[in-house]
């Protein structure tokens, strides 16, 4: 029975060993909004994000001056016309109103396509550089500093390495 006791201990202790080292992983953490905003890529996706909206935001302010300019000679002519001509130029100003909202959901639509077929290959590259940093140095998870997550482990920031990694 003392013999039994013992080696139930014994299988015990090494289980416990066992599971303690197993449980010690290696974490570290990274700011990926940090070092996406720093890639050079990101900064070449942001110039073409701001040169679409510059290009939208122009011919919107075109349109807006048109329907104005429209909307005032209407005004000042409708006096001078029929009630019938009257409705028809009100129907008109409605539609150019019309047109002037869909072509700013449009445009803001496009810009947001613009925007994910333009970051995801950037994200994708970031994360494959972290995966890559990470493994090579042994960690069992990377955890992302830019999320609002507070970071209770004193797990190693791999920021720099990953920056070295894609040459920034």
């Amino acid at each position: 029975m003392k013999h039994l006791k013992t080696i139930l201990l014994a299988t015990a202790v090494c289980i416990g060993s066992i599971s303690f080292s197993q449980a010690q992983s290696k974490v570290a953490h990274i700011n990926t909004q940090e070092l996406i905003a720093a890639m050079p890529e990101m900064k070449a996706a942001q110039k073409e994000i701001q040169a679409l909206q510059k290009t939208y935001e122009t011919d919107y302010q075109a349109s807006v001056t048109e329907f104005q300019n429209k909307a005032k000679q209407y005004d000042a002519e409708s006096a001078t016309k029929t009630d019938e001509e009257n409705a028809k130029r009100v129907q008109e100003i409605q539609g150019m109103q019309q047109n002037i909202q869909q072509f700013q959901a449009d445009a803001a639509q496009n810009i947001r396509k613009k925007e994910i077929d333009l970051l995801q290959p950037i994200t994708e590259k970031a994360k494959a550089a972290i995966l890559k940093v990470g493994r090579a140095q042994g960690f069992d998870y990377v955890l992302d500093s830019s999320q609002g997550v507070a970071i209770l482990a004193d797990g190693k920031n791999l920021l720099d390495d990953v920056k070295k990694e894609l040459g920034i």
